[in-house]
């Protein structure tokens, strides 16, 4: 393989990706399966990218002024445990094959079906109504768990979850979901390392990529950058990765 193509896949998948509020993780995911890494370097390195991306637009949604900690700290209250105790489980190829393929397919089809709802109006939000906070401190266990497991952040299933639930509005549920992401993938890399793994190796060319092209993505998505077509490219990458691991 071609040493520039990763790099150059990542800077891709990390534009694409925090252009919409995200980390990436799935993006990052996809592509280094159909790259053929093996699972052992994709969830760990997955994460370290997911902490990078994460990192530049928690700091950006933090400068805003929309973030609410009252809706943040439950959440991680509940996922940062269960994502520690997830990066503990070493899982066996095949069921990790499986497990993955699933969560790709699911997020490719949420993004098909965001993106075909996407004309609707959004329903209102009541940022200043009670959110309570043991269904959230449940949510956010149950997502941080399949964080741990998979590599994923979380963030692809955490913002439909508060958006539908009327939590907030959308740009205080990304302030959100953006140090959720950081959080889990940083729990996630504990619970490995306490488990007795290390940290990967991870090319200087993809903490760059990652950085330049999570940088420019939220710059874009800032100025209202339409992205219908590329969330639908990223659900087309994911269903790609998810057919290829459901497969074997």
């Amino acid at each position: 393989m071609n040493p520039l193509v990763l790099p150059l896949v990542i800077g891709l998948v990390a534009l694409l990706y925090a252009s919409v509020g995200h980390a990436g993780a799935t993006g990052y995911i996809a592509a280094m399966s159909l790259l053929g890494l093996p699972p052992d370097v994709i969830r760990p390195t997955a994460l370290v990218l997911n902490v990078v991306v994460a990192a530049i637009g928690s700091a950006q949604f933090f400068r805003a002024g929309h973030f609410r900690r009252r809706l943040f700290l439950p959440l991680v209250a509940g996922s940062v445990p269960c994502a520690a105790l997830g990066g503990t489980v070493k899982l066996p190829t095949a069921v990790f094959e499986t497990l993955l393929g699933g969560v790709l397919l699911m997020s490719a089809t949420r993004i098909v079906i965001e993106c075909c709802r996407r004309g609707a109006a959004e329903p209102a939000a009541n940022p200043d109504g009670p959110v309570a906070p043991l269904p959230l401190v449940m949510l956010g266990g149950s997502i941080g768990m399949l964080s741990g497991l998979t590599g994923v952040g979380g963030g692809v299933f955490l913002t439909p979850v508060l958006l539908a639930l009327r939590a907030a509005p959308v740009k205080q549920v990304a302030a959100v979901t953006a140090p959720f992401i950081l959080a889990n993938s940083l729990a996630g890399l504990a619970g490995g390392l306490a488990a007795g793994g290390t940290l990967p190796e991870v090319h200087l060319s993809l903490v760059v990529a990652a950085i330049v092209g999570g940088t420019i993505g939220a710059q874009l998505g800032a100025f209202r950058l339409p992205v219908r077509v590329l969330r639908l490219l990223i659900a087309a990458v994911l269903a790609v990765a998810s057919v290829k691991l459901l497969a074997i």
